[in-house]
C-alpha cells in the first residue's frame, strides 16, 4: 500500500503527487521544512516544531496559509490516513511556483507538501553502540538557524563520512564544531558539565536540543552554552547528538579518538530515558 501524501490541498497516493517544475523549492531551494516524530500515533515536541516553522517562514517572508488548529489537524489526518503508529512526518513549504527568475513576487501562493515515513523510533540499535563520526570542514551558508531544504552540503558530507567508514560527520568552522550533518552536538566534560554550542546563525536551533537542555537542568546537570573545539570533544567524558528522529544519540569515536571507554555514557543514556518519558507524557 502506497503512502497518502498531502500536496497543495489534496490527499493523493504518493504515485500521483505532483509539484510544478517551476516551484522555487526545486529551482532555488527556496523552501523550509520541519520533521515531527510520531509515537503511538501522537506528535512529539509538536509545539516547538510549530514555533520554529513560523520563525523559518518569517525569515524568508513566506506566509503560512494555515491557522495553528488547521495545521495540527493536517498532522493528525496524515497520521490517520497512513495508520502511522511510529515514524516521522515531513512538512515542506516552498515560496511557490513562478517562471524562473531570481526576483519573486511578494504575493506568491506557497506550495505545501506533507508525507510520512514509518520507523520504529523507540528501537534504535545505535543507542546501544553509539555513533562514529568524522570531522569535515563547514561549508554551508551563514543562515543555518533557518530550517531550509538546502541540504546538499550536509548530504555530501554524510556520504563522505560513510565512505570513510563512519556513521556521520561533525562540521567544523574555525576549529569549532558547529553541528553534525542533521543534528546538534553536545559534550559532557569530565567534571560533569553539559556543554553545547550557544544559539546563533551558525547552527539550527534544535527543538530536541532545547528539550534536552531543559530536562538536564531539571536533574541538576550544569549546562554551559558555548562553542567547543574538536579537541575538547575528543577529550570529553561523553559526546552525543540530538535530533527529532534519534532523540539523544551517543557518539563513541570522533576521527581516531575513542570517547572515554568507547561505549555510550551514563549521562547521555539517562537524558535519553528522561526525554522519552517526558515527551511521550506530553505528546498530543
Amino acid at each position: 500500500m502506497s503512502r497518502i501524501v498531502y500536496v497543495n490541498g489534496r490527499w493523493v497516493p504518493e504515485e500521483q503527487a505532483q509539484v510544478s517544475v517551476f516551484d522555487r523549492g526545486f529551482l532555488f531551494a527556496d523552501a523550509i521544512y520541519e520533521v515531527t516524530a510520531v509515537i503511538d500515533r501522537k506528535l512529539i515536541d509538536y509545539a516547538g516544531h510549530l514555533a520554529r516553522l513560523k520563525r523559518s517562514l518569517e525569515a524568508l517572508s513566506i506566509p503560512l496559509p494555515f491557522t495553528d488548529d488547521e495545521l495540527l489537524g493536517l498532522h493528525r489526518e496524515i497520521v490517520a490516513r497512513n495508520e502511522l503508529e511510529s515514524g516521522l512526518i515531513y512538512l515542506q513549504i516552498s515560496r511557490g511556483a513562478a517562471d524562473r527568475d531570481f526576483l519573486f513576487a511578494a504575493d506568491m501562493a506557497p506550495s505545501i507538501v506533507m508525507f510520512t515515513q514509518k520507523k520504529n523510533i523507540l528501537e534504535n540499535p545505535k543507542w546501544k553502540t553509539g555513533l562514529t563520526v568524522k570531522t569535515m570542514p563547514e561549508g554551508r551558508w551563514m543562515n543555518r538557524q533557518i530550517k531550509t531544504v538546502q541540504l546538499l552540503y550536509s548530504s555530501m558530507m554524510k556520504m563522505e563520512a560513510e565512505r570513510a567508514g563512519a556513521d556521520d560527520a561533525f562540521l567544523v568552522e574555525d576549529g569549532y564544531i558547529t553541528e553534525a550533518t542533521s543534528s546538534n552536538v553536545h559534550i559532557v566534560t569530565k567534571d560533569r558539565r553539559l556543554v553545547t554550542r550557544h544559539l546563533s546563525n551558525a547552527l539550527l536551533h534544535g527543538i530536541t536540543r532545547a528539550s534536552v537542555l531543559s530536562l538536564a537542568k531539571e536533574v541538576a546537570l550544569q549546562v554551559e552554552e558555548r562553542a567547543f573545539t574538536v579537541l575538547e570533544a575528543c577529550d570529553a567524558a561523553e559526546v552525543f547528538i540530538t535530533s527529532a528522529s534519534a532523540f539523544v544519540m551517543p557518539v563513541v569515536r570522533v576521527d581516531d579518538a575513542v570517547i572515554a571507554d568507547g561505549r555510550p555514557g551514563p549521562i547521555s543514556q539517562k537524558l535519553l530515558e528522561i526525554y522519552i518519558k517526558d515527551r511521550m507524557a506530553s505528546a498530543i
